[in-house]
């Protein structure tokens, strides 16, 4: 998702400064970059020879000091509440007072973010969809402190990523991922008891129901891992039981099993040299 999001700012001319942990990873995203912004050339969607050009304005930094002139920066970590919240108080500490914080946050509260700041009203919610170069959709989530300035601005910089912003208020999951777990935990409880095997249950969503991507196919998109910490806020804060998270996704997450980032999901992601295993789980 974060490389995913500073390609989408560079594809519109703006400056980029990319942040990560290591240079090793640092280099996979500048490399899935290019990859993406190559297969976008190849569909029309990128002007011809434009990929250089575009990734010349992406720099990439292990350091902090590299948000010490941002106009907005974006997070995009995993959803731990507390790495987040941590994330925030130092992107508050170096920042331009002048700067937004989004969070890029599928789940987790924008008002306890911009709590760990002395700027609340300039932290706001800026959820995109994966893949990014490819989803219109932006939720802007508004916090209960996030000035009415902070969500226009935010709203404007989406329309100029060629998005479509939605502003929606600071509920846990807010409004997408409120309604798509439920219904991806619920294929996941189908599949574990019995109802249908892992095709026939995406087949159902898709022939039937008219969606791009089956459920169960959707989970390994998005990663096993992030549905089971997406889930587990839902359950914690909302304190409903039928957002309790289904054991075979729990088992799966242990087991490693985390859909495309990892060789398996509930489908195989096998190695061009490997061998496709037998098609269910």
């Amino acid at each position: 998702m974060g490389h995913g999001i500073a390609q989408v700012f560079a594809t519109q001319g703006h400056a980029v400064a990319l942040l990560d942990v290591s240079e090793a990873l640092l280099e996979r995203a500048r490399e899935g970059i290019r990859g993406s912004l190559e297969r976008l050339e190849k569909k029309g969607l990128v002007p011809s020879g434009e990929t250089k050009i575009i990734l010349r304005r992406i720099a990439t930094s292990t350091e902090w000091d590299a948000i010490r002139e941002v106009e907005l920066a974006v997070e995009a970590v995993t959803e731990d509440a507390s790495v987040k919240r941590q994330i925030f108080g130092r992107l508050d500490e170096l920042a331009p007072e002048r700067a937004i914080l989004a969070s890029n946050t599928s789940s987790i509260s924008i008002t306890a973010l911009g709590a760990a700041t002395k700027r609340p009203e300039r932290v706001v919610g800026m959820h995109f969809f994966n893949p990014v170069p490819l989803m219109s959709l932006v939720e802007v989530v508004r916090g209960e402190r996030t000035s009415d300035g902070t969500v226009l601005a935010v709203a404007e910089s989406a329309k100029r990523l060629g998005k479509t912003p939605v502003e929606v208020h600071d509920f846990p999951g807010f409004v997408s991922n409120r309604i798509l777990l439920p219904m991806i935990n619920e294929a996941i409880y189908a599949l574990m008891e019995g109802v249908a095997d892992r095709d026939s249950i995406d087949a159902v969503m898709r022939l039937g129901m008219g969606h791009p991507i089956g459920p169960l196919a959707l989970a390994d998109l998005i990663g096993l891992d992030v549905c089971l910490q997406i889930l587990e806020v839902l359950h914690r804060d909302l304190g409903d039981p039928k957002y309790r998270p289904c054991p075979l996704l729990r088992r799966m997450v242990l087991a490693g099993r985390l859909g495309r980032k990892t060789d398996r999901g509930f489908y195989p992601y096998p190695k061009p040299t490997e061998r496709v295993p037998s098609k269910n789980p």
